[in-house]
């Protein structure tokens, strides 16, 4: 059982600690984050790992500096992608954002051998120059497309294993390939992938990492990786029970989806390398598929889909609010004549947990002719079914179906039930790439197993946490769905024995509080959600942190604090917090 004894104190310490493709890193107090977002080099320079789409992480950084010393041109910088569409879509936004022609922005493919049958491992470069790196990187950050830790740490060891000729490829219509190699990680059947570690490490050190990361135990080899995806697209699907593990899988016929819409199967979910990627690609979808008009973002969203919604196609219409008087001007609008596309929501929010009312969307929808995207993440399939109510769902996989914070992930289903099923099926048919790299499904895959039941335990812990919270003089506000205003919106959705998932939000009538409380509570503090462990963030200060005024306007305090409650036992989390509290004065 998780435990708050010894939770990660030094600033840049990855979360969870000893764990090389963590998802979060320590930030463990309110002036660190801040410094972290001024960009002091005091606390830069002891970032051992960040949240993957804002921090490259060690091994893609040694990758990218290779493939920079090898074909790069003098002044050009990198960024390294999992396949030529997106490097290519990348090229594209780029151009879009910048005056530089293209043989100023080129893509370079490399085909590297896979280790195992079956499993895609080539890279696509592109190269840039060293003015546009901001413009890169913001592209990376948006999509959630970039090349994987796991994978970057695979292809450095192949090129670094391979005599490069010093004759590169310069242009984007050239490859490269690399000679077959086999590593000794891959070596034997059911030897396990190895954890990133730095090239002094002594075998018995790399051993213990991979002994922490896998759970104090052995991931299955690589080659079993698309029984792998099977089994994660059937537990989204709804048609695999929980704690199967692999040979079971196999051995057992899915049985009918226990989610909302009939007919749904693991036919229908598709599998991304993160949740802002499976978002991305839901609007790249409906761009393809429909008429392209500009869309409705509803409700105050994770920053990047906003960004994704106003940055590629037409364009969008904001109610950062997502009260019920926002779907009544968004009816006025349609009736006035303006026509969308599509209508993005979350479900419950993020940070503010507010519930959209599902039912009016989609009646505007189905009178509008728009389709609705569902973001399910924070409250989650066990929780709540919205694909009755939504065209696609999206969802991190990264967070609560995870859990361990050791692995990226998302997820897109079509829904049975849509009156766009057919034509985004084929259009998905036809253009879907599975990116999702082999190790990273495994890790999810085996994350995975104990999902409902982990929920099950997270839903009781926030709700005694929120008890707690509620009573004490010195919180002004806090926010949950069960205690929100759009509660009857949730209870809409949720299941039989759902609850009301495990993140809140609080706010303090001094903001010196917020501070305070932040730095004395024992646990976890660092980016990201979903955890199996508590884990708090300063939220408004590492999403919006340029932009605060901006979001007052939506109601996101400057000095909320978000926490993503654990697994710990229930006593022992409330007492950490009732502690914390006791500091303030």
């Amino acid at each position: 059982m998780p435990t708050f004894d010894h939770p990660p104190t030094d600033v840049g310490c990855p979360i969870p600690a000893n764990t090389p493709h963590a998802v979060s890193v320590t930030l463990p107090s309110w002036s660190a984050n801040v410094a972290y977002e001024e960009g002091k080099e005091w606390i830069l320079a002891k970032m051992k790992n960040g949240y993957p789409r804002f921090f490259l992480h060690e091994k893609i950084q040694q990758l990218i500096g290779l493939v920079e010393s090898r074909y790069g041109n003098p002044g050009e910088k990198a960024v390294i992608f999992p396949s030529y569409k997106i490097a290519c879509r990348c090229r594209t936004y780029m151009h879009c954002f910048t005056d530089l022609t293209d043989p100023n922005i080129r893509v370079v493919e490399i085909t590297v051998p896979p280790p195992s049958k079956g499993v895609r491992s080539n890279i696509s470069i592109v190269f840039f120059p060293e003015s546009e790196i901001a413009l890169a990187k913001s592209f990376w950050q948006h999509t959630g497309d970039g090349i994987s830790s796991r994978m970057a740490e695979y292809c450095l060891e192949r090129l670094k294993a391979t005599d490069t000729p010093k004759s590169e490829p310069k242009s984007s219509s050239e490859a490269f390939k690399l000679a077959p190699h086999t590593f000794k990680r891959y070596a034997k059947k059911f030897d396990s992938p190895s954890v990133a570690s730095s090239e002094d490490e002594s075998d018995d050190s790399r051993e213990f990492a991979t002994y922490l990361e896998e759970r104090f135990g052995r991931n299955l080899d690589i080659s079993f990786v698309e029984q792998v995806k099977i089994a994660v697209r059937r537990r989204i699907a709804g048609t695999l029970d929980d704690n199967l593990d692999i040979s079971q899988v196999l051995q057992t016929q899915p049985h009918v989806s226990t989610r909302d819409v009939e007919g749904l199967t693991e036919d229908d979910v598709f599998l991304y390398p993160t949740g802002m990627s499976s978002i991305f690609n839901a609007h790249q979808l409906l761009l393809a598929s429909l008429e392209n008009k500009k869309s409705v973002c509803f409700g105050f969203p994770y920053i990047d889909t906003l960004k994704i919604l106003n940055k590629w196609g037409p364009g969008c219409h904001f109610y950062g609010n997502g009260e019920p008087h926002d779907l009544v001007e968004l009816e006025n609008l349609l009736e006035g004549g303006e026509q969308v596309m599509a209508l993005f929501c979350e479900f419950p929010s993020n940070p503010l947990l507010k519930s959209p009312n599902l039912k009016e969307i989609r009646r505007l929808a189905d009178r509008y002719n728009f389709a609705v995207v569902v973001d399910e993440t924070v409250g989650n399939f066990m929780n709540i079914h919205v694909l009755e109510y939504a065209d696609i769902v999206v969802s991190s996989l990264t967070k609560v179906f995870s859990g361990d914070s050791n692995v990226m992930g998302g997820s897109l289903v079509l829904s049975p039930a849509s009156k766009y099923y057919d034509v985004l099926k084929q259009t998905m048919v036809k253009h879907y790439e599975d990116n999702m790299w082999a190790e990273d499904a495994i890790f999810l895959e085996r994350n995975s197993r104990d999902f409902a039941s982990r929920i099950r335990r997270i839903n009781v812990n926030a709700e005694a946490l929120c008890e707690l919270l509620f009573a004490e003089p010195k919180v002004k506000s806090v926010f949950y769905p069960k205690y929100s205003s759009t509660r009857q919106f949730f209870d809409d959705c949720r299941t039989d024995d759902g609850g009301y998932g495990g993140l809140l939000s609080i706010v303090f009538h001094e903001p010196r509080h917020a501070q305070a409380f932040f730095d004395a509570v024992k646990a976890a503090k660092g980016p990201s959600l979903g955890t199996n462990f508590t884990l708090l963030c300063p939220y408004t200060v590492i999403a919006h942190f340029s932009e605060m005024d901006w979001a007052a306007q939506y109601g996101v305090d400057p000095f909320l604090v978000r926490i993503s409650v654990g697994l710990e036992a229930t006593d022992e989390l409330v007492e950490t917090f009732a502690s914390a509290m006791r500091t303030l004065s």
